[in-house]
């Protein structure tokens, strides 16, 4: 089952990308970790990869799909695979359904994590961690059960993410409505979406896009 995950920033993406592996033994193909793995190795494209890079360049589409065609051909991506953070933009959906095409592969679904951008705002601006052992906390809904010590390890050095402020937030959100949104339309039209609450419980939201793949 190949599938494309489509959300703005804090959605979910992540949580539910490695739900559906469990389940389904898919791989999650991340674009950005796909570009460090190509670099790291060498290959052609991740040395035009490396070059635009280390010149201050965004990395053109065309050397994004190369890496991408490179990590699908791979054995672990024979049981389908789950792309999270590409395509970006209806180019980039153009390409990568030539690219397809090429392989004659089929994409099975786009799913959508619907959101409300208040309330994501809400959700990402008051996250915060332990900064020992990681463990995560939010100022409204999950705090420490002792003000300022972690449940977990008993540390009270908490960090918050620099990006994790309200106008930032409010700027990627933007961002992502502006650039990406047009995705969804697109992929609607060509009877490939499927769309979900974001905002439920994760179990509700897993519950959703399971069944939803169920019946396709």
């Amino acid at each position: 089952m190949n599938l494309i995950l489509l959300g703005p920033p804090g959605a979910g993406k992540g949580t539910q990308a490695k739900l559906i592996e469990e389940r389904y033994g898919t791989v999650q193909l991340s674009t950005g970790d796909m570009l460090r793995a190509a670099v790291a190795a060498g290959t052609d494209v991740g040395l035009a990869a490396k070059a635009a890079m280390e010149a201050g360049q965004l990395v053109a589409d065309e050397i994004v799909i190369g890496i991408i065609s490179e990590r699908i051909d791979q054995p672990d991506c024979a049981d389908g695979f789950i792309l999270d953070g590409f395509p970006r933009t209806v180019v980039q959906a153009e390409a990568l359904d030539r690219l397809f095409g090429e392989k004659q592969m089929t994409l099975d679904a786009v799913v959508e994590l619907q959101v409300d951008d208040d309330l994501l705002v809400e959700r990402i601006a008051g996250r915060f961690s332990c900064g020992k052992c990681g463990e995560g906390y939010h100022d409204k809904f999950h705090r420490p059960k002792k003000e300022g010590v972690c449940d977990k390890c008993g540390a009270q050095d908490f960090v918050r993410r620099a990006d994790d402020t309200a106008e930032i937030v409010k700027s990627r959100l933007q961002a992502y409505r502006a650039q990406t949104e047009p995705l969804i339309e697109y992929y609607r039209d060509r009877g490939k979406l499927v769309s979900v609450d974001g905002m439920a419980d994760i179990a509700i939201v897993a519950k959703d896009i399971r069944e939803n793949l169920e019946n396709l």
